[in-house]
């Protein structure tokens, strides 16, 4: 029996010796003072959004599962012509056409602040720049079509309309790798054979606005003056060498924001 517990008694002792037998009791490892002076691990907040013109942070968008247009409409109907999404959520869809500016920090921004937008993009134009806009598309941005050449649609023969649209489907996914299933249509031209062409190049919405970022501030095509849930708003190109992309973008946001708005995923509504 003595033999028994002798080595028992011998390992217990190199046990605690060695540092391998430990307390649970946090101030019996560590010591008083040292127990004193754990704060438990915290985070600090990110104020990057100040960064890019904001008071506050963008808040997060509602989750909002993807249930595209197509899978609604009966078969062979023509695709619906939409310049706002029906929805509660309080949200906005940021948007933007051609392709033309490539402000890198417009990338950042984008990344800083997970600001999910949609880019209708034109081949003519945005041609020189796709890795502008595979960056961008990494980021979760969408890529859409807005034509090959950008020409207005209304009144061109169905050869034609399906040349700029399935032409620009063609493009993009050579380019990006994308197959866009929403359109906007240049200048917000368009007839019954655009939605026909559009159907047959794979498209289940066309996408207008029902407000536009101009030189004066959102100019809004009917209903309230003011933003309000599921509005399309068109951030186009500046023509008049004004503000930079990205501030143009934090005007709209801080006026999202002042409505009790967020910026949501277009492509998740559509």
């Amino acid at each position: 029996m003595r033999r028994a517990r002798g080595p028992a008694a011998a390992l217990a002792a190199a046990l605690l010796l060695t540092g391998c037998a430990q307390s649970v009791d946090p101030i019996e490892r560590l010591g008083k003072k040292a127990a004193e002076g754990v704060r438990p691990h915290t985070t600090a907040p990110d104020h990057r959004y100040r960064a890019w013109g904001l008071t506050r942070p963008l808040a997060r968008s509602p989750v909002h599962p993807a249930r595209p247009l197509a899978e609604h409409q009966g078969p062979g109907a023509p695709p619906p012509v939409v310049d706002r999404v029906p929805t509660r959520d309080p949200v906005v869809f940021l948007t933007y056409d051609d392709g033309a500016e490539r402000d890198p920090r417009f990338v950042d921004m984008v990344r800083e602040l997970r600001l999910p937008v949609t880019l209708f993009l034109t081949d003519s134009v945005a041609a020189p720049g796709y890795g502008h806009f595979a960056r961008l598309r990494a980021l979760g941005a969408g890529i859409e079509n807005h034509t090959v050449d950008h020409r207005a649609p209304a009144g061109l023969p169905y050869a034609g309309q399906r040349a700029e649209i399935c032409g620009q489907q063609d493009r993009l996914r050579t380019a990006l790798g994308v197959r866009p299933r929403l359109f906007r249509p240049p200048y917000g031209s368009y007839d019954r054979t655009t939605l026909r062409a559009a159907a047959d190049c794979g498209i289940s919405a066309l996408v207008l606005w029902r407000a536009a970022l101009t030189p004066a501030g959102l100019a809004y095509t009917h209903g309230p003056h003011h933003l309000g849930p599921g509005d399309i708003v068109l951030v186009g190109p500046d023509e008049s060498r004004g503000p930079a992309l990205r501030k143009r973008t934090a005007g709209v946001l801080r006026e999202a924001q002042g409505r009790g708005l967020t910026v949501g995923r277009l492509e998740d509504y559509l």
